[in-house]
């Protein structure tokens, strides 16, 4: 069975025909040669090179020249890459689902991955299935994806859903900035009490990060519909700021050595005038490693109330960036289109409800989070969304250090996972740019910098922010690279002209030294891995956070807690890192 890809995106109505299923068996030794490859954690860059893969990892050539492997790609002329690496998306949890189930429309326009013997069926459109995630990002040459945002309440399911979604490593973010424990703690000045708890949360829910989304923000709006407006606006009932929570939640994960750092959805997502709060966010870490998501919706300059007023503040808030190591960054580009936003930011949610005047979904999730859902169309004859589309470029495009920068739309909220061949396109393609440039608002033109922008990225960029730079910001250190003891995760291309269409559809894609996808065919369907981290803390804790728990939830403590023998295909990343 071919791949199916939305209608929207070019280049795939041919591959939603069936085909031929064919697998391979065990390929033992795989050797890959004639390619050029683009490997920057190595130092290589387009070098004509052959790859050795055995037992899923990639391994050093062997000493004897006339070896051969049990399987052989001639890949000459083409350009090999290793596997893609999604660091923040939304493919599993309650939000998701929630989503799935208030976009039927959705379901009965877009293409159906239909069953086979090999695969099993599943809907596309934004929100895809679980069975679709797999295959849509396999299809693409993406290997790894994190999801950005589960309450931990949720965890036991989102580990069922990811055994559901085929052939990707996955693992997610907890969500924390909004935690009633971690707030109560904060106010009662008690910093190894927050420690402990944030490290006993990612065990029980075994979980890779700590996440927050508009910090405080979330509580005040489930207490009373309102929002924090600024870092040090009061929690009403915590006595808490965003601010505290930012510095606690990243000092914590430092002090724990967290392979990834605390993961900030920052205040004001997507207001005008935001760019000041984001600024401050960034130096609210003091010095702490901090990464900042989907920065595109944090850029704004304006006044809420004037929407003539919106503009970029994209050239201020890099040049903090560009000069202060410890941050880093995912993009969330807005493409135009349909998609589907889905948020744990519950205000946001209703703000976007106006806006659009579509459906919406609003959650409570206890003590933890909440979360809101809205259909959403980005129209490239809009100014504001236009101008979402070039403030997202302007980020890609004025980083100086494609290695604290990775790629994505926050997918699905500024798009789809399945536009990241097309934003390629327009990275190593300025007079793509322009032609964009051509047809939206005239005043996009100067309320933004993306015009004067003259940067086209190179293959060897465009592995990184896909590939190695996310792969090092997650402290993968057996992912985003073909080294000796990589993971044996690579995606080959047939150049072609149209670059879109060339990273559309990989020649091959191969997952820890099987063959996946052969020219736009699925040929064998594998489980992926899940990646967790267990830090360790002080267990004395653990009775006060039973009885604040046992007072405060409605399920029971000894329910709470994911056992090892409930995560599938486990891979322990930190101290005790494997592979």
């Amino acid at each position: 069975m071919m791949i199916c890809r939305p209608e929207a995106t070019p280049g795939w109505d041919a591959i939603l025909a069936t085909a031929t299923v064919r697998t391979h068996a065990n390929m033992g030794l795989l050797k890959i040669t004639g390619g050029k490859v683009y490997d920057p954690t190595n130092g290589i860059n387009g070098e004509i090179r052959d790859l050795w893969i055995q037992d899923g990892q990639v391994i050093a050539a062997p000493l004897d020249p006339a070896a051969k492997g049990d399987l052989t790609l001639d890949a000459t002329g083409m350009i090999i890459m290793p596997g893609g690496v999604d660091m923040h998306c939304h493919i599993a949890g309650p939000k998701v689902n929630a989503a799935r189930k208030m976009r039927p429309e959705e379901k009965r326009t877009s293409p159906m991955v239909h069953r086979t013997l090999l695969q099993r069926s599943g809907t596309t459109g934004s929100v895809p299935s679980t069975f679709a995630t797999g295959y849509l990002y396999a299809g693409l040459g993406y290997t790894t994806a994190f999801d950005a945002a589960v309450p931990p309440i949720a965890a036991r399911h989102v580990h069922e859903e990811f055994e559901d979604t085929p052939i990707i490593d996955k693992g997610f973010y907890v969500l924390m900035g909004n935690n009633h424990y971690i707030m109560k703690q904060i106010a009662a000045n008690e910093p190894q009490r927050v420690k402990a708890y944030i490290a006993w949360l990612l065990n029980a829910s075994k979980g890779y990060a700590c996440k927050l989304v508009n910090p405080g923000g979330v509580e005040v709006w489930k207490q009373g519909g309102h929002n924090v407006s600024g870092l040090d606006d009061n929690v009403d009932r915590f006595n808490v700021t965003a601010r505290q929570i930012i510095r606690e939640v990243a000092r914590c994960a430092n002090e724990l050595q967290l392979p990834h750092p605390v993961h900030i959805h920052c205040n004001n997502l997507g207001m005008p005038g935001n760019w000041t709060t984001t600024l401050d966010t960034m130096q609210s870490l003091e010095g702490h490693r901090g990464h900042l998501t989907h920065i595109q919706f944090h850029s704004y300059g304006g006044n809420p109330d004037e929407q003539s007023t919106f503009c970029s503040k994209v050239p201020e808030l890099v040049d903090y960036f560009n000069t202060h190591e410890n941050l880093t960054l995912d993009v969330g580009q807005v493409m135009f289109g349909p998609t589907t936003s889905m948020t744990g930011d519950g205000p946001l949610g209703y703000y976007l409800h106006k806006v659009f005047g579509r459906k919406w979904f609003s959650a409570d999730t206890e003590m933890e989070a909440g979360c809101g859902i809205v259909p959403v169309e980005y129209r490239d004859k809009s100014f504001v969304h236009a101008l979402q589309w070039a403030i997202g470029l302007e980020w890609y495009l004025l980083a100086q250090d494609p290695w604290r920068i990775a790629m994505s739309t926050d997918h699905p909220n500024g798009g789809s996972f399945l536009a990241y061949p097309e934003i390629i396109a327009l990275l190593m393609d300025r007079t793509r740019r322009e032609e964009v440039l051509a047809r939206v608002p005239e005043k996009v033109l100067a309320s933004c910098t993306l015009k004067d922008i003259t940067r086209e990225y190179t293959l060897n960029e465009i592995t990184i922010i896909t590939r190695a730079a996310p792969a090092r910001i997650l402290g993968l250190k057996h992912k985003g690279h073909l080294g000796p003891g990589a993971d044996g995760d690579v995606t080959i291309y047939q150049p072609q002209s149209d670059l879109q269409k060339m990273f559309e559809l990989p020649r091959y894609v191969i997952a820890r030294g099987e063959v996946i996808v052969d020219d736009g065919e699925i040929k064998k369907v594998v489980d992926g891995r899940l990646h967790h981290v267990a830090p360790t803390y002080d267990e004395a804790c653990v009775p006060d956070i039973q009885k604040w728990f046992e007072a405060s939830y409605s399920m029971q403590f000894r329910n709470y807690h994911v056992e090892s023998d409930h995560m599938h295909n486990p891979v322990l990343i930190g101290t005790n890192e494997a592979g």
